[in-house]
């Protein structure tokens, strides 16, 4: 039995156009969360830093599953599988202090970062990918700079990290919009 969705002419690009405006929605509302609720409370911070990694997991096998599975994309099966494993990892980082947790940020940064471009490589033809290339990019390069700001004196916190899910809901709005505008030429 195959785990490829059949889809209609167009359906991928209904998808993707779907798909990116669900993504920007949920980083957009996390960023605000992030600087309203998540800087002043430290529980819902460690809510919200377990929840950023768990969605993205989700949210990769949900395309993945509807632009033909997991085995036909695999470099969104190991963003899952390392948001997955990212999300405990926090859990754990959050016992050893907000270093740790951006370090551990950092990693999974540059991992997904670099999953996203091969997805958005991939996937040139589908429209919009050109974002997406950047923000897998931008997002590896975000990383590096985690990494090194974790090993720093000054405390990080959310707000550290959150201009980093705000440039993500940027490109994905962007692809979304991108898409929206595309299907509407070709409607007319």
């Amino acid at each position: 039995m195959s785990t490829q969705t059949i889809q209609a002419p167009g359906a991928p690009s209904q998808w993707l156009k779907s798909y990116y405006f669900l993504r920007a929605g949920f980083s957009v509302a996390w960023v605000a969360a992030a600087f309203t609720l998540g800087k002043s409370a430290p529980p819902v911070s460690a809510l919200l830093l377990v929840a950023y990694p768990l969605w993205d997991a989700v949210a990769n096998i949900l395309d993945a599953q509807r632009s033909g599975g997991l085995k036909a994309n695999p470099s969104q099966a190991l963003n899952a599988v390392v948001s997955t494993i990212t999300a405990i990892a926090v859990v754990i980082a959050l016992g050893q202090g907000p270093h740790a947790v951006l370090a551990v940020f950092g990693a999974w940064a540059v991992l997904a970062g670099l999953f996203q471009l091969a997805t958005g490589v991939r996937r040139w033809r589908a429209g919009a990918q050109w974002a997406m290339v950047l923000s897998g990019a931008q997002s590896a390069l975000a990383g590096g700079f985690f990494i090194k700001q974790a090993i720093g004196t000054a405390t990080p916190g959310i707000t550290d990290i959150a201009p980093y899910a705000a440039f993500g809901a940027f490109y994905f709005l962007v692809s979304a919009v991108w898409l929206a505008v595309t299907q509407a030429r070709k409607a007319t």
